[in-house]
């Protein structure tokens, strides 16, 4: 907790859903966690394992640092589509740049700071938001000063 006392919670308390649980919401930081897995065929997992990666390979910008997809899909939009739409494919800031592979994801081309990466988002922000009116907000979270 933000108090620093350590809570042991079951799956029902932590209000799952898409993109969702009360853990930011509470400010707990997670130290450990128990799955509960299936039991499966190994060929069949390895198949999945291997479509998904290739799927992964083919369409994201694996080949450089990133924070992964960096803003939440709108409601009725997709970010990326979004990004390129306002003419930010490849835009940069500093070492940060919109990959030109997959618009959704700001990656670290060269040496980003911190600073520079959020500069590129609130850039993008802004742009896209004059050209759809459509506020793009953040998947990832800010921690820290920059």
């Amino acid at each position: 907790t933000r108090e620093g006392a350590v809570e042991v919670l079951d799956a029902g308390a932590l209000d799952l859903s898409y993109r969702h649980s009360c853990i930011p919401e509470k400010g707990y930081i997670v130290l450990e966690a128990v799955l509960k897995l299936k039991k499966g065929v190994s060929e069949d997992i390895y198949g999945k394992m291997k479509e998904l990666k290739e799927q992964r390979v083919a369409k994201q910008p694996l080949e450089y640092p990133s924070a992964g997809s960096t803003f939440k899909r709108p409601e009725g939009y997709f970010a990326g589509k979004l990004i390129q739409d306002a003419g930010l494919r490849g835009y940069q800031v500093g070492g940060a740049q919109i990959s030109e592979k997959h618009c959704g994801f700001v990656i670290n081309k060269e040496n980003a700071t911190s600073a520079q990466i959020r500069r590129l988002m609130e850039d993008v922000q802004e742009k896209v938001y004059r050209q759809s009116g459509v506020n793009l907000e953040p998947e990832v979270k800010f921690i820290g000063t920059f």
